[in-house]
């Protein structure tokens, strides 16, 4: 059975173990619409084999957050009318050029084009991968679309982020739910993970547009609006703390000397995050 969030809104929680990510369900009156497809066609299989058993208007749509595979390989699965940003289509047209044995994802390994995590997650979801097809979005936006669903909307827009520049969040007004996807994460794909601290802030600053009571991330369990401008106001004082610092070890300091405290393993992440996103901008 899918989490209910909201009157209209349910929720197919993360599953870490194969990276899974939260897949959406949102009711409208004349049809519903789905929040990402699933990590692979059995992630999207289960996923609606759940929706099979509720008493809610045919799915007709899906909605894409961003490229990334675990967000993408359920699409021809799912076999609905599929939407999302441009740009997520292009990165989408391309990995269907691209071969997806294990010997293929690990020479992309070795060239950087693809990550070790990444590589050991599809592994782990899809040992075989003979009949693995990928399909790209029918439909695409440049900055925000509204759908209605009947009795209920969503709001759709590109917000970018360094986890991936095409991100989009999915808003429904009537219900305060925001489906963030992968956005408010890290850059994982270009070297050390990493946090641009200007353009955290400015992407919080979009997402701080909306009046939200709940707020869905790819990987996390949902939090309520208290709970994420908790996260987000310590990701970005942490940010500011470090500044343009370098150096991790000065960058510690100055946030313990800063909060009289000892940063936790949390933190300690996210100093390192934002040292990595300097040493990353004075490299280029």
């Amino acid at each position: 059975m899918l989490e209910k969030l909201a009157q209209r809104v349910y929720y197919m929680p993360h599953y870490s173990e194969t990276d899974r990510p939260t897949l959406g369900l949102i009711c409208g009156d004349n049809f519903s619409l789905i929040v990402d497809s699933g990590n692979s066609p059995a992630h999207a299989r289960d996923f609606l084999n759940l929706v099979e058993n509720m008493d809610v208007s045919p799915v007709k749509v899906v909605v894409i957050t961003h490229w990334h595979w675990d967000h993408v390989f359920g699409i021809k699965t799912m076999g609905l009318l599929t939407i999302s940003h441009e740009e997520t289509k292009k990165k989408i047209e391309y990995m269907k050029t691209l071969q997806w044995d294990d010997a293929s994802i690990d020479k992309r390994v070795e060239t950087g084009e693809e990550i070790e995590f990444c590589s050991e997650m599809i592994k782990r979801e899809m040992p075989t991968r003979e009949h693995l097809e990928l399909k790209a979005p029918d439909l695409t936006f440049n900055n925000k679309i509204e759908i209605d669903l009947g009795g209920i909307s969503c709001v759709v827009e590109h917000v970018g982020g360094v986890h991936s520049q095409d991100s989009s969040i999915i808003y429904i007004p009537d219900e305060k739910v925001m489906f963030l996807g992968d956005c408010i994460y890290q850059d994982f794909y270009s070297g050390e993970w990493s946090y641009d601290k200007d353009e955290f802030k400015y992407l919080v600053d979009k997402i701080n547009k909306y009046d939200v009571n709940y707020y869905v991330t790819g990987h996390q369990t949902p939090k309520t609006h208290e709970e994420m401008w908790f996260i987000f106001n310590d990701i970005i004082s942490i940010g500011e703390m470090v500044g343009e610092e370098d150096s991790l070890d000065k960058a510690i300091t100055r946030f313990n000397d800063v909060r009289k405290t000892t940063a936790n393993e949390e933190q300690l992440e996210f100093i390192q995050n934002f040292v990595n996103g300097n040493l990353k901008k004075k490299k280029k």
